[in-house]
C-alpha cells in the first residue's frame, strides 16, 4: 500500500521555505544527514526527485514544485488540525463553540459566557442556537464545546456527557400594561384563566409551572406554544398573553419589550446547566463559565 510520511513532507516543506538543508535542520533542531535522509525518504515514496543540484545549490524539480503545493497545503491544514484539537485558531488565541438550547433566555446565556470575555487569552465564542436535541447531537461528535441547557441531560439520552449546573433563579410572570393591570390585583388566583404563552411541552420550565398551575388550581388559556424564547416574548409584546420570564432579567425585558411583571410564580425555580462531554474540564473557557458562575451571576 502506498502511503506518505506526514514527517518526511514536512521536514520537505522546511527545506524549500528556509532556502536549503542547513538553514531547514537549524529551523527544526536535527543534523543536515538526518534532513537529507527524510527527504531521500520521500523521494523513495514518491518515486521522483524533488531536487537537482546546480553548483552547489539544490533547485526544485518539476515534480518537487508540485510536490511542494500539495505540501503548503497539506502542513497548513495539519497545523489548523492541531489548533482546532487544542481549542485555538491560529492568529486568534481560543476558540469557544457552544450551543445554547433555545428555551435559554438570551440575557441568561450572555450572563454565563461573560467570564469568557474577561480571560487573558483572547476568546472566539461561537454560538449555534437550536433545540437542545440537535445540540446534544453536536456535542457528541465534538462540534461544541459545551451546551447550556435549562435541564441536565437524562439517563434515557444515548450521548456520553457531564451535567455542571450553573446557577438557578425564579420565574415572574410579565405582560403588558393593560394585562398587567387586569391580572396584578390578587395575584396569583387572578391569574386563573388568563391567556398564557408558554414553553414547549416537556421542557423543564414548562413541567414546573404546570405544576405550579395544579397546586395553585390555576387553569391557563393557553394562547401559544414555544421553542424559542425571544419568540416567545414578541408574541407577548404585542399583547397575545402573559409569559413566564428568568426574575434576573425582568427589569431588561421590561426595557426591550415594553411590558412589565404581573407577579412571580412563587415555588418554580429555572435551572441552567453547562453539558460537556468532559468530567474533569480543561478547556479554559469551559472552566471560566462553570467555575465564575457558583459565585451567583444569576442572582
Amino acid at each position: 500500500m502506498d502511503y506518505l510520511n506526514y514527517h518526511h513532507l514536512r521536514v520537505f516543506w522546511t527545506a524549500v521555505r528556509e532556502g536549503g538543508v542547513t538553514r531547514a535542520s537549524e529551523k527544526l533542531h536535527v543534523s543536515q544527514p538526518t534532513v537529507t535522509s527524510q527527504i531521500r525518504s520521500l523521494e523513495h515514496a514518491l518515486g521522483q526527485k524533488l531536487f537537482k543540484r546546480s553548483g552547489r545549490t539544490l533547485l526544485l524539480t518539476d515534480v518537487g514544485r508540485s510536490a511542494y503545493r500539495y505540501a503548503d497545503e497539506m502542513v497548513g491544514l495539519g497545523q489548523e488540525l492541531i489548533d482546532t484539537v487544542r481549542g485555538r485558531l491560529p492568529g486568534h488565541g481560543l476558540r469557544l463553540t457552544v450551543g445554547v438550547a433555545n428555551v435559554v433566555p438570551k440575557l441568561i446565556a450572555y450572563r454565563m459566557l461573560l467570564p469568557v470575555l474577561s480571560l487573558a487569552e483572547n476568546v472566539r465564542v461561537e454560538c449555534l442556537e437550536d433545540t437542545p436535541e440537535r445540540l446534544l447531537a453536536e456535542l457528541a461528535v465534538f462540534r461544541l464545546d459545551l451546551v447550556l441547557a435549562d435541564a441536565p441531560i437524562g439517563p434515557t439520552v444515548s450521548v456520553r456527557a457531564h451535567n455542571h449546573l450553573l446557577g438557578e433563579c425564579g420565574v415572574s410572570l410579565c405582560g403588558t400594561d393593560a394585562l398587567a393591570r387586569a391580572y396584578r390585583k390578587r395575584f396569583p388566583r387572578s391569574v386563573d384563566g388568563a391567556p398564557f404563552l408558554l414553553p414547549r411541552r416537556n421542557s423543564a420550565l414548562r413541567c414546573a409551572l404546570d405544576e405550579w398551575f395544579e397546586r395553585e388550581r390555576i387553569r391557563p388559556r393557553i394562547v401559544g406554544e414555544f421553542e424559542d424564547s425571544a419568540l416567545m416574548m414578541a408574541f407577548g409584546e404585542a399583547g397575545a398573553g402573559l409569559f413566564p420570564v428568568a426574575s434576573p432579567t425582568v427589569a431588561a425585558v421590561r426595557r426591550k419589550y415594553g411590558v412589565r411583571e404581573v407577579g412571580r410564580a412563587e415555588s418554580v425555580r429555572q435551572r441552567f446547566y453547562a453539558i460537556t462531554t468532559e468530567r474533569k474540564l480543561k478547556h479554559p473557557a469551559v472552566v471560566a463559565v462553570v467555575g465564575e458562575a457558583a459565585r451567583g451571576l444569576l442572582t
